[in-house]
């Protein structure tokens, strides 16, 4: 059975029946509290709880930290932007951790942003260090990966696209929420990964719903490939890409392929004027929900809910 991992900015909590009992750990750090593991197993036995509505809680994977991400690892997702599944390229890109925020704290977009998009995804907790060239299999991926998160890529489009700058586009301030909950998983439960529905609504419409089973490269493939050059640590987060239901969507084919003989400066002022006119992207105000469960609840990693705010 998953253990439920909540944080609030002075204490971890363990998910109980009754409530949330505190850990009994001096850890601040997510790395930290997964290797304390006799006092996660203490708090989960307690019978000495608070409600879990009267915690004020923050993000359970801690900065700093290692943020990577796999880009469009969807089957609806690269067939939604006009790729092809059989041959997208397994890809990461990075997001600094300073864009990590708490499940129910607010997106701020900036200024200089238009076009606003979000994108639930699936969060792998890093559970011990892995250096570079460590073999990550079916049968010990649950010595690597502690459990997993809910989180939200949010993404501005209008930096990301013209520039091709996924780095600068997902890590302002507040571009990646993560929680409620850290589920701590066993390796029987981690052969449940497919089962997990990732589900995404904006002002209570239902935009993303789709299971991981959609994934192209799931996460042996995905660590297997990360690790041949880039270390791991604990605590480190791995988002996993991002089901079809976006605000983005590729044009019509014939429009691209128009589209791909004109200038660029031209191309790109002609598909951000459509842009503009899709109501799809996030305004001030809007509330983004974001939860992700098996659909027997047996793991269940909880809902987060943020309000989109502009900076004028």
């Amino acid at each position: 059975m998953s253990t439920s991992v909540l944080r609030t900015a002075d204490a971890w909590w363990v998910l109980t029946p009754t409530g949330a009992a505190r850990v009994p750990t001096s850890a601040t750090t997510t790395g930290e509290l997964l290797a304390d593991r006799p006092a996660i197993r203490a708090a989960a036995a307690s019978g000495d709880t608070v409600a879990v509505e009267d915690l004020e809680l923050v993000s359970p994977v801690t900065a700093p930290c290692r943020v990577v991400a796999q880009m469009t690892n969807f089957v609806s997702h690269v067939r939604d932007t006009n790729g092809n599944p059989e041959t997208v390229p397994l890809t990461f890109f990075r997001k600094t951790s300073g864009s990590i925020s708490g499940p129910y704290a607010d997106v701020v977009r900036p200024g200089h942003v238009t076009l606003l998009d979000y994108e639930v995804e699936i969060g792998l907790v890093v559970g011990r260090a892995m250096p570079v060239g460590t073999v990550v299999t079916d049968d010990n991926l649950a010595d690597h990966v502690a459990g997993v998160v809910v989180t939200n890529d949010v993404s501005a489009r209008d930096v990301q696209l013209p520039k091709t700058q996924f780095y600068e586009a997902k890590s302002y301030p507040t571009f990646t929420p993560v929680g409620p909950v850290l589920a701590l998983l066993d390796a029987d439960e981690l052969k449940r990964f497919t089962d997990l529905r990732l589900r995404l609504w904006v002002n209570g419409e239902l935009r993303q719903d789709m299971t991981a089973a959609d994934m192209i490269y799931p996460p042996v493939r995905a660590l297997q490939a990360l690790t041949r050059f880039q270390r791991l640590d604990a605590g480190d987060l791995l988002l996993t890409g991002t089901p079809v239901g976006t605000a983005l969507s590729a044009p019509p084919k014939p429009v691209e392929i128009i589209a791909s003989l004109l200038p660029p400066t031209v191309k790109w002022r002609m598909f951000f004027k459509g842009q503009a006119r899709n109501p799809r992207y996030l305004a001030d105000g809007d509330v983004v929900e974001a939860a992700i469960a098996t659909d027997d609840g047996a793991i269940d990693l909880g809902r987060q809910r943020t309000v989109v705010r502009w900076v004028r």
